[in-house]
């Protein structure tokens, strides 16, 4: 068994607000694709309102900038879910409703029992972004091993 959990945060900025027709499809879709992580094998927690979504948090100035984040037992299991469910038919088609240049991600890795703030998961994502990975943030790439220190 693992010492850690993996974390992941998604940022992107949508192509228009979220009651506008061109991104409806993908806001319709959003309770079942949620639901399909909330059930996915090695799932643990994902950030939410009381409504289930994230899409009321709003975290930077600009109200189209969306952010995603869960915490998952592993990468793979994150992996499966992203790219083997089928959360990945409106990952393909992300570009109708994210800009492609205003997307940033990061992944790191987080205490049994930990629920990431937001806030971390921002510096990490700006550190990938600025620096590149390491074992304080990385992508799906390369996953390095965990530096998650537990209290005995």
């Amino acid at each position: 068994m693992s010492s850690a959990h993996v974390a992941q945060i998604n940022i992107g900025t949508m192509v228009a607000p979220t009651g506008d027709l061109a991104v409806a499809e993908f806001m319709d879709n959003l309770e079942r694709i949620n639901a399909i992580a909330d059930e996915a094998p090695g799932f643990v927690w994902r950030l939410q309102t009381d409504e289930g979504n994230a899409t009321d948090i709003h975290v930077f100035p600009n109200p189209l900038e969306l952010v995603n984040m869960s915490v998952w037992e592993t990468v793979d299991d994150l992996k499966a879910y992203v790219y083997r469910s089928e959360h990945v038919d409106l990952f393909r088609r992300r570009a109708e409703w994210f800009e492609a240049d205003a997307k940033r991600v990061a992944l790191w890795h987080v205490a049994h029992g930990e629920i990431p703030e937001v806030d971390d998961g921002v510096r990490r994502a700006d550190f990938v972004e600025r620096v590149g990975t390491s074992p304080y943030a990385f992508g799906f790439g390369r996953t390095p091993e965990a530096l998650v220190f537990e209290e005995t």
